[in-house]
């Protein structure tokens, strides 16, 4: 998920659910400030660039599936994988209202199992990031050397270490619409540059109603990450400044990565 602007403001959350079932529902109107067309437009420029051809492409933690159904509308044959049953049935009712089919399953990126060898593999929006170790993004890397074929393309982005430090760090935010209030509070650690998010929705229905739900992302310096990605067969090709075409700097706050299975 990525980090809109906000007020700031401090919130004491209650119990938490470590899962995203009531963000799904609200999952869009919170990501409007992601350019999903240009960051599907991205991709495809990768695509071509790498295979001339848009053929079988696979998103790993494919949320509600945005992404999904632009590249579906560019004529991908898309699979989208996320182990949220919520995110997968908005993801599946998006694309099915726009006529355009994909296919949506439920899995584990780090048991990703696919019936035949995907041409792309994606993963957007800071999913390696959610993975709970080292060792889970280590597995999620095998898993999509594993599935993908010789001379495919694995693209993903992640979340820094800067952006854990100096944006997300211990800060709290407040969204405000006219049926839900969201209060996003930071618990940043620093042995492990990881940000516990908590997410308070106070959501207007019969009365007015409070739904918690809480995750830990983790942040690794590049070098570890391209260790993995070694190790898992993949080859660490490109890296750039979001979504762009600039190389990173120290104050990236997160970076897109291109690996190819060689």
């Amino acid at each position: 998920m990525t980090l809109p602007s906000a007020d700031s403001r401090k919130m004491n959350p209650t119990a938490k659910t470590d899962s995203y079932g009531i963000f799904a529902d609200y999952y869009d109107r919170f990501t409007k400030n992601v350019s999903y067309v240009s960051y599907a437009r991205r991709i495809d420029e990768i695509v071509m660039q790498r295979h001339m051809k848009r053929g079988s492409v696979v998103d790993i933690g494919c949320g509600t599936g945005t992404i999904d159904l632009l590249l579906a509308k560019m004529g991908y044959r898309v699979t989208g994988i996320d182990r949220s049953y919520e995110m997968l049935t908005v993801a599946d009712k998006k694309l099915r209202d726009a006529g355009l089919k994909a296919t949506f399953v439920r899995q584990d990126m780090t048991k990703l199992t696919l019936p035949q060898k995907a041409d792309v593999i994606i993963s957007t929006l800071d999913g390696i990031n959610h993975l709970k170790s080292a060792d889970d993004v280590l597995t999620t890397f095998s898993r999509v050397s594993k599935n993908l074929r010789h001379g495919g393309t694995f693209v993903f982005d992640m979340n820094t270490i800067y952006k854990h430090r100096s944006i997300l760090g211990n800060n709290c935010f407040i969204f405000d619409t006219d049926d839900v209030y969201l209060g996003w509070q930071n618990d940043y650690r620093a042995c492990d540059e990881s940000v516990l998010i908590t997410l308070d929705f106070f959501v207007r229905e019969d009365k007015i109603r409070r739904y918690t739900e809480s995750f830990r992302e983790k942040a690794y310096p590049v070098m570890k990450i391209f260790g993995m990605l070694i190790k898992s067969g993949l080859v660490p090709l490109e890296i750039y400044d979001g979504i762009g075409h600039k190389p990173p700097k120290k104050t990236s706050d997160r970076l897109l990565i291109i690996a190819g299975k060689l």
